[in-house]
């Protein structure tokens, strides 16, 4: 799916720039949520996330942002923001976890071992299933917030909770990609149809594995982003 942005340049107006930026947010929240939303969905959605955060950047260093004005808001939205880089080191970790258990599933479905290939996938469930259980524990922390007087501020704690939604959404959807194979289904028809279908589940896994990747390097490039915007808030601190 794609999103279509305007120029990332900021308008003459901050309250024009603002309002733009909130239709965005409502914009990938409605997209992101969606029961129709899939890996390839929530891809576009990390990207758009990271335009986002940019021009919400950019609103920061505006004279009329009041921003240098609330010192205590911009401490607590720092604070939030490092629970929020920390889910992303999870959900990075987790993927590489899941990625070795793909690897493991292709050489044992190569071999023909139906019962280790069921054990694998089911490794991999538990694993996308335990991740994601972790990840909502630690996520209320990250999405609790006061009300923010500051508009600048006010998108960021938006931003964030629509990050941490999409995190837990992209877990959630990984964990659905891959289903366990009937060991009785596979007996009662023949080794041309099995190999068949062995052929057909090498081809999902890989494809799985290529989501994986997609998600991974697009999170990634979400956390270099939110760094930079903790860099932007720490400089109004020390300004």
């Amino acid at each position: 799916m794609a999103f279509h942005l305007r120029s990332a340049s900021v308008p003459s107006s901050p309250r024009s720039n603002e309002f733009d930026v909130e239709q965005q947010l409502q914009s990938l929240k409605a997209t992101s949520s969606s029961s129709s939303a899939t890996i390839g969905t929530m891809c576009d959605s990390f990207s758009m996330l990271g335009d986002i955060y940019n021009r919400i950047g950019e609103l920061v260093f505006l004279p009329n942002s009041q921003v240098t004005q609330q010192r205590k808001a911009v401490e607590q939205e720092l604070e939030r923001s490092l629970i929020l880089l920390d889910l992303c080191n999870a959900i990075q970790e987790s993927f590489g976890e899941l990625k070795e258990i793909i690897l493991d599933t292709q050489l044992v479905l190569k071999r023909g071992d139906l019962a280790a290939v069921q054990a694998k996938i089911q490794s991999y469930t538990r694993l996308a299933k335990k991740a994601q259980k972790q990840f909502k524990k630690t996520s209320k922390k990250a999405i609790a917030a006061e009300h923010e007087s500051c508009k600048v501020i006010k998108l960021l704690s938006e931003a964030r909770e629509i990050a941490v939604s999409m995190l837990e959404s992209s877990m959630h959807l990984l964990s659905k990609q891959i289903t366990v194979p009937i060991s009785s289904k596979w007996s009662l028809v023949s080794m041309t149809i099995q190999k068949r279908r062995i052929v057909c589940e090498e081809e999902q896994l890989q494809e799985l594995e290529l989501d994986i990747v997609d998600l991974e390097s697009r999170v990634e490039t979400l956390f270099r982003t939110l760094v930079q915007t903790r860099v932007s808030l720490l400089n109004t601190l020390s300004s």
